[in-house]
C-alpha cells in the first residue's frame, strides 16, 4: 500500500469524523432494514399510531417510485448514479472538510445513498418500512437512508442560502 504523503494525512484525518458518520448511517440503515426484513411479510401493516405504520415494500425506482414500473434498468442506473454522486460529494467534503454544516450533509447524503445502494444490490429493490398517513393520503414509504438524504439535502440548502446571505451582508455598501 503506498505511504501517504505527510500533507495528506492531516487533509484525512480532518475528514474521518465525518466519513464516521457517513459509515454510521450505512450501518444503521442497513441495520433497521434487517430487522423489518427478519420480522415482517411483504406488505404486512403494523399500525404504530392513528398516523404511523410499520409496512414492509420493495421500490424498485427512485423518491415516490420514480421509474418504478419499468423493466429492471433503472436498478443500475440509479445504483450508478448513487455512486458517481457520492464521489462527487466526497470531493466536497474534502474541500469543507474544515467546516461542519456542509461535511454534515454530505455525510448524511453519501451515507443515505450508499444505504440504498446496498439494498438494490442485493434486493434489487429499496426495502423501505416508514409510512405516515393522515385521513386518505399517505406519503411514500420509506427508510433511514431517505431521511438521512434528506435531511442532507436540507443541510446544504440551508447552508447555500446562509453563504448566500452573508455573502449579501458582505456586498451591501452601507452608508457612513
Amino acid at each position: 500500500m503506498p505511504e501517504l504523503h505527510t500533507a495528506q494525512r492531516p487533509a484525512l484525518r480532518a475528514m474521518l469524523p465525518w466519513l464516521a458518520l457517513a459509515v454510521l448511517i450505512i450501518v444503521l440503515d442497513q441495520l433497521t432494514k434487517q430487522v423489518v426484513l427478519g420480522t415482517m411479510r411483504y406488505g404486512e401493516v403494523i399500525p404504530v399510531t392513528g398516523f404511523f405504520d410499520l409496512v414492509l415494500v420493495f421500490n424498485r425506482g427512485a423518491a415516490f417510485s420514480f421509474l418504478a414500473d419499468h423493466s429492471g434498468w433503472q436498478r443500475w442506473f440509479f445504483t450508478g448514479l448513487a455512486v458517481v454522486i457520492c464521489g462527487w460529494l466526497l470531493a466536497l467534503m474534502h474541500q469543507h472538510r474544515e467546516e461542519r454544516l456542509l461535511p454534515t450533509a454530505f455525510a448524511l447524503i453519501i451515507g443515505g445513498a450508499i444505504g440504498n445502494v446496498v439494498d438494490r444490490l442485493l434486493h434489487g429493490a429499496v426495502v423501505d418500512f416508514l409510512y405516515f398517513h393522515a385521513g386518505s393520503y399517505g406519503w411514500p414509504a420509506f427508510n433511514l437512508a431517505d431521511s438521512a438524504i434528506t435531511l442532507g439535502v436540507g443541510l446544504m440548502l440551508w447552508a447555500q442560502l446562509r453563504a448566500g446571505k452573508q455573502a449579501s451582508d458582505t456586498n451591501t455598501e452601507r452608508p457612513s
